[in-house]
């Protein structure tokens, strides 16, 4: 979502200026508020399914009854079925995030990574679907277009299919939003990539591990710990993704 705005430039002429909407969501799981996260409105229920999927909350979408948003007030609230059994002790995030970074908060490294299983091999996703996948991307992102102020994931199949783009200013909500699509739909992410619109850290990694995504990709570059967690998940992770060319930073056996 955006809006416009009126601007002055350098020579002192007045002109109006489409900017990317900021604020916050509050997501509160069966009346207990678990955290408060900077994003751009939309797709909220999506964000909040992901964002407790990858916090280890809640494992399934068979936990959730459903989830209720309402973007004027700014809250999700979601409601857990009867019985179901989920570990709020697991939520190793402070209760506000902002946009620039979803993993300030964490308090280890260690609470992330104790409960991910490294993934298995046998994945093989072709080189020509990850050298296709960014201008796919780029030409989604229809509020960055206007904007310039934001970030985009998508999933793409092996066979390099769009299957999902979301935008948001916090590259952590985006993450979530297209992990929490996936768990609406039901969608298998086994056989499939995830490529970030900027760089990728460790929290990106950590988040496509939480969803069993086997390669992540980025138009730009890692950090030091992303390329760790990635050769410990044993994930494949390629960086400046930018045709005709790319680098690949941990699981080559991945990419053919």
């Amino acid at each position: 979502m955006d809006k416009q705005v009126m601007t002055i430039s350098a020579a002192g002429q007045e002109a109006p200026d489409q900017v990317v909407i900021e604020e916050p969501l509050q997501i509160v799981v069966d009346g207990r508020s678990v955290a408060v996260t900077m994003r751009t409105p939309g797709h909220d229920a999506e964000l909040a399914l992901g964002f407790l999927r990858t916090e280890g909350v809640i494992s399934s979408l068979d936990q959730v009854s459903h989830i209720a948003t309402d973007s004027r007030d700014n809250h999700a609230l979601v409601f857990l079925v009867e019985g179901s059994a989920v570990d709020f002790d697991k939520l190793t995030r402070h209760v506000f995030s902002a946009s620039s970074c979803g993993l300030c908060g964490k308090a280890t490294i260690n609470a992330v990574t104790q409960d991910l299983p490294a993934l298995p091999d046998g994945v093989t996703l072709p080189k020509d679907s990850l050298l296709r996948a960014p201008q796919m991307l780029a030409e989604a992102q229809s509020v960055f277009a206007r904007t310039g102020g934001l970030h985009a994931a998508g999933i793409f199949g092996a066979d390099g299919t769009m299957h999902v783009v979301r935008e948001d200013i916090g590259r952590h909500n985006a993450v979530d939003k297209v992990l929490g699509w996936s768990m609406q739909a039901g969608f298998d992410l086994t056989n499939c990539f995830l490529l970030v619109s900027g760089r990728v850290s460790f929290e990106i990694m950590q988040k496509a591990l939480a969803g069993g995504i086997p390669l992540v990709a980025a138009i730009s570059a890692p950090s030091s710990l992303a390329i760790e967690f990635a050769k410990q998940a044993n994930q494949t992770l390629v960086a400046f993704l930018r045709p005709p060319g790319f680098k690949i930073y941990a699981g080559l056996k991945r990419i053919a």
